[in-house]
């Protein structure tokens, strides 16, 4: 206590008596001092009163002591008066003792400094050279003097002059102020850290606390700011408040012309130039403080409000989907991971747990907002470049799909997953309701796709008749298959709402690849007889070539469907042979009924044999022709009746007219066909045709002309 008593001493002694005081005069100022209303007011401080006490009665006390060697053995109102100056004495100089016990702990580890009486100009010279524990002792000297002149009413005839006195001293401390910011401000500015300018100002700071204790009471309005708290520890915050602004602010950014990773270049800047800032503050700054000041919490704060309102400005720009994303990134996974605030290297002092948000929720929300938005586009246009390569690569190309595992293999159903998975794991890992919300738009953008692409198929394969279609139907068959199971098992989606586009869409495509069967088909099914029964000049098994072209693809698509497709086709083949066959004819003679005969046997097997070794299992269509050809070529009345039999025991849905047609083929009269009818069609009392399946119900039976 005795030892930062000296210190105090050493600097109120520093001031020097005026000699051109009288000895009333130092009486008068110790009595106003002594007696002013301010002292006694907790507003102004006890700390400091106490220093103006007991400056004033060392005054007066000098001042006597020059007295007394004028008058020798003096007075005894002399003695009186030295007396009752020594015992004010001892009594202020316990209370300033006793109001310094907590106030001297945080300067004592501090160089003392003397106050000397400079000019302002010089006192603004140590400032400016950054000597500031100098420049602050001769500003307390002055702003001390210039309270104990105006407590002892000095400056009653010239106000103006106290006025001016006082605005020196603020300046003073305002010039002061702004190089405590500069010296802040420059700290990471620097290449090295200088450690004793630093060391210096949290002496500095902590001088200035000392002298102006009562940090709560600031001047009262209409009153000077002589002796009030300056908070140099407050504007040391705002320092480092505006020194890491100026830090984010300088970061490089190029313009989106000049580069299109412009944001992400930008933030990789600032990551690495602030890591480094913050490096830089655990291993050399903040060894300059004492542990109260909390360094790296206090620039980590600042950085982290800085960073916030800077992506904040950023946010607010015109952002594409990229950009978008790589904000929203940055934010929810880079800056607080081990690439960032959370490296290795700046633990434990870079604290994240107790960081805000760093942007506000309506701020998140709106830029989460703007980027789902931005995706719609985005996604639609991946779905479009999806269908542009189709056409230009596989289609106008007439490159065939791939066969994989006995199927066709179309890209379709894997970029459509793959664009959706991808966008809903990027989207997931900056929040899970982000991720949902990219599966729900991706999931609204295929359905506005799937029929977009079913249409361009659908008028290329009119517009051309490529060989490619049909293996490419099967190949967008096996896709729907393979995207409806993806969906449902990898994403968890219902897919309701899709298989129904999709079945319509199959559909579409099932009637167009029948229709191009029957395109194809017609015109040798035509020429199968003539009408005069002379057999046509096409090779026999050209028929079952342009068949198989069509049926062999089906092999390939997955089943059911696959199977299903061809037993339609296996039923087409037959039913349209038959149709062609039945139809009314000149009579012929025998021979040329065998002829007929053989010819359709012939056909049939050839037909039949090619759909069942591709797949088909519709052997019940088998007998049809068979049974048809025997009749025809029955020399035997009787035993065509067996013929009839059989034809109506395997197809019940057989009608009359058909049999009586197929009887006109073989040559017989009306009323012979009459009585094989009779005797052989109560087969189609028994059930219907097995499975539910017909084939003659869908053949339109001909008009059989009795003269021949």
């Amino acid at each position: 206590m005795n030892r930062k008593m000296d210190l105090d001493r050493r600097s109120i002694t520093s001031e020097p008596v005026s000699p051109t005081k009288s000895a009333g005069e130092d009486k008068m100022e110790a009595a106003s001092e002594l007696s002013s209303p301010t002292l006694r007011s907790g507003d102004s401080g006890f700390f400091e009163r106490g220093v103006k006490t007991v400056l004033s009665i060392r005054r007066s006390i000098r001042s006597l002591n020059k007295e007394k060697a004028k008058e020798g053995t003096g007075t005894w109102k002399g003695k009186r008066l030295s007396l009752r100056f020594s015992k004010s004495y001892q009594e202020n100089k316990t209370m300033i003792c006793n109001g310094m016990e907590e106030i001297s702990e945080k300067i004592a580890a501090a160089e003392p400094i003397q106050g000397k009486p400079l000019s302002v100009m010089e006192i603004n010279e140590l400032i400016q050279k950054r000597q500031l524990l100098e420049a602050f002792a001769s500003v307390r000297y002055l702003e001390d003097e210039t309270i104990a002149e105006r407590d002892a009413e000095k400056y009653k005839d010239n106000p103006q002059e106290f006025v001016r006195k006082c605005k020196d001293v603020d300046l003073l401390y305002n010039s002061i102020t702004n190089m405590i910011q500069s010296i802040v401000v420059g700290t990471l500015e620097h290449p090295t850290v200088e450690d004793t300018m630093l060391t210096s100002l949290v002496s500095l700071i902590a001088h200035e606390e000392a002298a102006h204790p009562n940090a709560h009471n600031a001047a009262g309005p209409g009153s000077d700011l002589l002796g009030t708290p300056r908070k140099w520890r407050e504007e040391w915050r705002e320092a480092i408040n505006e020194s890491a602004r100026k830090r984010v602010q300088v970061i490089p950014m190029a313009s989106k012309k000049e580069e299109s990773s412009w944001l992400d270049l930008h933030l990789g800047f600032l990551q690495k130039q602030l890591s480094k800032d913050l490096l830089k503050i655990k291993l050399s700054v903040k060894k300059c403080y004492p542990e109260e000041y909390q360094v790296c919490d206090m620039y980590l704060e600042a950085f982290h409000k800085a960073i916030g309102s800077h992506l904040q400005d950023l946010s607010q720009r015109p952002l594409e989907f990229n950009e978008l994303y790589t904000l929203l990134n940055w934010v929810a996974n880079t800056y607080r991971s081990e690439h960032f605030l959370g490296h290795p290297d700046l633990k434990p002092e870079v604290k994240t747990e107790n960081l805000s948000l760093l942007l506000t929720p309506a701020d998140w929300d709106k830029l989460k907002n703007n980027y789902i938005t931005s995706a719609k586009g985005k996604i639609k246009s991946y779905f479009g470049n999806i269908l542009r390569l189709e056409v230009t690569e596989k289609w106008e190309k007439e490159v065939h799909p791939e066969v994989k595992e006995n199927l066709y293999h179309s890209s379709l159903s894997f970029d459509i997953q793959t664009i959706i998975g991808e966008h809903m794991k990027i989207s997931g890992e900056i929040s899970r309701s982000l991720g949902t919300k990219m599966l729900e738009l991706c999931l609204t953008e295929l359905h506005e796709f799937i029929p977009r692409f079913g249409e361009e198929f659908v008028a290329w394969s009119t517009a051309q008749d490529s060989p490619i279609f049909p293996p490419y139907f099967a190949a967008y068959i096996n896709s729907f298959h393979e995207l409806v199971s993806g969906l449902q098992t990898v994403f968890k989606v219902n897919t309701e709402e899709l298989q129904k586009i999709l079945a319509a869409l199959t559909r579409n495509f099932t009637n167009i690849f029948l229709n191009k069967l029957r395109t194809k088909t017609q015109p040798r099914l035509k020429k199968i007889l003539t009408k005069d029964w002379i057999l046509a000049t096409e090779r026999p098994d050209s028929l079952a070539s342009v068949v198989s072209q069509f049926s062999k693809h089906l092999q390939h698509m997955r089943d059911p469907l696959g199977q299903e497709l061809l037993r339609d086709v296996h039923k087409y083949v037959v039913r349209e042979y038959i149709i062609q066959v039945i139809k009314p004819r000149r009579k012929m003679n025998g021979e040329k009924r065998q002829q007929v005969s053989e010819k359709m046997n012939w056909e049939a097997r050839i037909l039949n044999n090619m759909l069942i070794d591709q797949g088909s299992d519709s052997d019940w269509l088998l007998p049809a022709i068979y049974h048809i050809a025997n009749i025809i070529g029955e020399k035997k009345k009787d035993k065509i009746k067996e013929y009839v039999k059989d034809l109506c025991q395997d197809y019940p849905d057989i009608r009359k007219q058909h049999i009586l047609a197929v009887l006109a083929l073989r040559g017989l009269g009306r009323t012979r066909r009459a009585v094989i009818f009779r005797q052989g069609y109560h087969m189609l009392e028994s059930p219907n045709s097995r499975d539910g399946s017909t084939l003659f119900a869908e053949i339109e039976a001909p008009v059989i002309v009795s003269c021949f």
